[in-house]
Order: structure tokens, then sequence, then C-alpha cells
């Protein structure tokens, strides 16, 4: 067997808030799906985003770590896109010798990471 990722489910108690959010604030595009819940096609892996509460890992090392992270061709655009609709980056731009990356929660208090590859 060779397994590959095919969805990444997310939560959120306002399912249309967040899928709005990945749609018009991320950019993501919806996919026409034969189900209730919202779905995105990220390069042949989708994400869907299902009705519940997240809830954070407890006692988590490290303290912070994104659920996920999405690839930006150009993070300065990206946190642009961020800042024009009020989303707050806690810890700011990170890098490293590799990668720049910014960490935000979306509406429904999942940690998601923008990370831009040098």
């Amino acid at each position: 067997m060779n397994p590959e990722l095919a969805i990444i489910a997310l939560w959120a108690e306002d399912v249309p808030a967040a899928a709005r959010f990945y749609h018009e604030v991320i950019g993501l595009t919806p996919i026409p799906h034969h189900g209730k819940w919202p779905h995105f096609n990220l390069g042949g892996i989708y994400l869907t985003i299902l009705q519940g509460r997240p809830r954070p890992a407890e006692d988590a090392v490290p303290s912070r770590f994104p659920i996920f992270a999405l690839s930006a061709v150009n993070l300065q655009d990206a946190i642009a896109r961020l800042e024009a609709n009020a989303v707050e980056m806690p810890w700011g731009i990170e890098e490293d010798t590799h990668s720049r990356w910014v960490m935000f929660y979306d509406p429904a208090g999942n940690l998601i990471e923008l990370v831009e590859f040098k």
C-alpha cells in the first residue's frame, strides 16, 4: 500500500462563515460536491469544513503549530489580503533560511499557516 493524503477536515461552529473565509480571504475555489459540506480543491487534496467545535490539542508540544500550511507564491500579497480582512497575525512574519511564514486563526479558531519557500 502506498497511501497519499486525500482529505483535510476542519470543524467550525459557523460553517458558512468559515467557507466564506477560505473562499474570499484565502482565495480557495469551492468545488461542487454531492454533500452538504463545503469542499475546496488543494491540488488534488480536498479541504472540507464540517459542523463542530474545533479543539486545540491539550498540553501540546510545541504549543503552537498549525493544523495545516498552505504554500503562498507571494507571501506579501497574501498578508495584504489578510490585513485587508482584519485577520490578526499574532506572531507576525517569521522566517528561517528556507522559508517565510505567517500564522493566524481562521474564524472557527483553527490555527493555519501561509508559507513562502525561498
